[in-house]
């Protein structure tokens, strides 16, 4: 496609896109230029910078295993790399595709939702490509995701918690309070240690965050207690996060024989419920996203916050000054047979 310019409804500024390179990119970009013939020269010169980078830059020899090794060393997530990395091996980055992307995820991940296949596929080689994008080493690419249903994750609420620490051992006790009072993600939690929990101060060092970014939520006096009393010879959770899955479920398993109707929910429903509890109890936002970690409010709102189940919410619609102990209170009365 020959690279073409244009102007956006309302501006004078020319502007310019195309496909250029072996395979074809996409790019596109503002010429700064209000005259045109100016503005086709400027997107000619970017059309031939588009070429050259292509066949004799440093994308015309680049690939995926040198790029996975630049991502790894700058310390980003290596979580699904080792599998993302044998199947692409030394292929050159400028011969993946978007497609090829999708199918790779369809390999490596065959008969799992699109959410896994988006999370354990898409997302990580992506993410490798786009990083040496931003190194200049080649262009960025957009992948599009696999469509699947999204699941209404349950958060740990208060009486949730309470049943659980009631019939749990000790370390499961500590690690659901942890999780549930300073929004802790397992992995954080796995990397407390010792020196990280002043207990004169009441605060707990979270460090290596997600977003990078270290926080110092405060500890609960409950938290505190419990913490208290785990036995100081190793890292309060620092068992593999499979080992400390199984004993999860077992812990909650016990609690539901002894519990009826008690449910199973994950580690990171703690997290949830964190956020679902402070925003009902009036804290704003702002706020929780900062004692939580979370960047985007916006992530924080749509995510991890959850309406109340309750299905008689609505009967406060009606519930004022001058009907409480009134009419509606008579008719349930009367629908009753009190």
């Amino acid at each position: 496609m020959p690279v073409t310019v244009f102007r956006r409804p309302g501006s004078k500024i020319w502007s310019y896109y195309g496909r250029a390179g072996d395979p074809p990119r996409r790019f596109r970009g503002s010429t700064g230029a209000t005259d045109r013939a100016i503005a086709e020269r400027i997107a000619a010169k970017r059309e031939l910078e588009q070429w050259k980078s292509s066949l004799d830059g440093p994308e015309a020899i680049l690939t995926f295993a040198k790029a996975a090794l630049l991502y790894k060393a700058a310390g980003k997530p290596s979580k699904y790399l080792k599998k993302i990395a044998i199947y692409w091996k030394d292929t050159l980055i400028k011969d993946i595709t978007p497609g090829a992307i999708r199918q790779s995820a369809l390999t490596l991940y065959p008969n799992h939702s699109g959410a896994t296949l988006n999370r354990q596929g898409i997302t990580p080689t992506q993410s490798i490509i786009n990083y040496c994008a931003e190194l200049e080493l080649c262009p960025p690419i957009r992948v599009r995701r696999f469509k699947f249903e999204k699941k209404i994750k349950k958060p740990v609420l208060l009486e949730w918690l309470d049943t659980f620490c009631a019939h749990a051992d000790l370390q499961m006790s500590a690690l659901a309070t942890l999780m549930f009072a300073t929004a802790c993600r397992i992995s954080e939690a796995r990397r407390l240690e010792w020196s990280d929990i002043d207990f004169k101060e009441r605060t707990i060092l979270v460090r290596k965050t997600k977003n990078k970014r270290e926080r110092l939520p405060s500890m609960p006096y409950r938290l505190l207690v419990l913490l208290a009393k785990l036995p100081r010879d190793r890292k309060p959770f620092g068992e593999p996060e499979t080992n400390l899955r199984r004993h999860w479920d077992v812990e909650v398993l016990k609690t539901a024989t002894i519990v009826p109707g008690f449910e199973r929910l994950t580690f990171h429903s703690c997290r949830h419920g964190f956020a679902t509890k402070l925003l009902r109890d009036g804290i704003d936002p702002k706020t929780v996203a900062e004692l939580g970690g979370w960047d985007d409010i916006g992530t924080l709102m749509k995510t991890y916050v959850h309406a109340m189940p309750s299905a008689r919410i609505a009967d406060r619609i009606f519930d004022t000054d001058l009907t409480r102990d009134g009419p509606i209170d008579k008719q349930k009365q009367e629908v009753s047979g009190k």
